[in-house]
């Protein structure tokens, strides 16, 4: 992956988006695009193999969320991370937030945990090897948190169904889709904040944000 080309799509993606890379955390992007992709030639972790299109479908499409995620929150859980998507990318632009990054499959966890240990984001980041299910709070160490984010789940439903139990009162439900999705009323959960975005590809790409309700609203 040729390192001036990265930066400046990355730096035009992140200006259109609205968000503010700092030049450390460029460096580390830029790593972990490239280790993404040295991983991936022996280890299946993507389908998504030109690098244009890593900068594009997970570093730029995880950053869609940054303008979402609450200034406030300071825990996030990524559910059905993959390889780290959108949770790295997030946590790398937040400095303050503490990122749980939860994966059902061994092989990805283990390069979870090789990207949290080589850029350094340990306590601060954890990668978690689980399958979370609803009801289930404090499950594989993972606790309530101020926001919940996931590209995994199609159904909006059932995403906001599984968050709940790990997201606190007042705090955030992220879900990431495509660009012509609506926004459904969740029960329990706030009217959506609804954010759409373009990649620089042209594919158009939907974030819904929704307030988690007191359980007596």
């Amino acid at each position: 992956m040729d390192k001036p080309e990265f930066l400046e799509r990355l730096r035009l993606g992140a200006s259109s988006l609205g968000v503010q890379v700092p030049l450390e955390a460029e460096e580390a992007l830029f790593w972990l695009g490239s280790e993404l992709l040295r991983w991936n030639a022996k280890v299946n972790l993507t389908a998504i193999v030109d690098p244009t299109d890593v900068v594009d479908k997970h570093i730029l499409d995880s950053l869609g969320a940054a303008a979402v995620l609450a200034p406030e929150a300071r825990t996030l859980l990524d559910v059905g991370t993959g390889a780290g998507f959108p949770g790295l990318p997030l946590a790398l632009v937040r400095p303050a937030l503490e990122v749980w990054l939860v994966e059902a499959r061994a092989k990805k966890v283990g390069f979870l945990k090789h990207a949290v240990a080589s850029l350094h984001l340990g306590p601060r980041v954890r990668a978690v090897h689980a399958t979370l299910v609803i009801g289930a709070c404090g499950q594989a160490g993972v606790p309530s948190v101020d926001a919940a984010i996931s590209r995994a789940f199609r159904d909006v439903h059932g995403w906001a169904a599984l968050a709940r139990s790990y997201v606190r009162p007042g705090g955030q439900l992220l879900a990431m889709a495509g660009g012509g999705i609506e926004a459904p009323a969740l029960p329990g959960w706030g009217p959506a904040e609804v954010r759409r975005f373009q990649l620089p590809s042209g594919a158009g790409r939907t974030v819904l944000a929704y307030r988690r309700l007191d359980d007596a609203a």
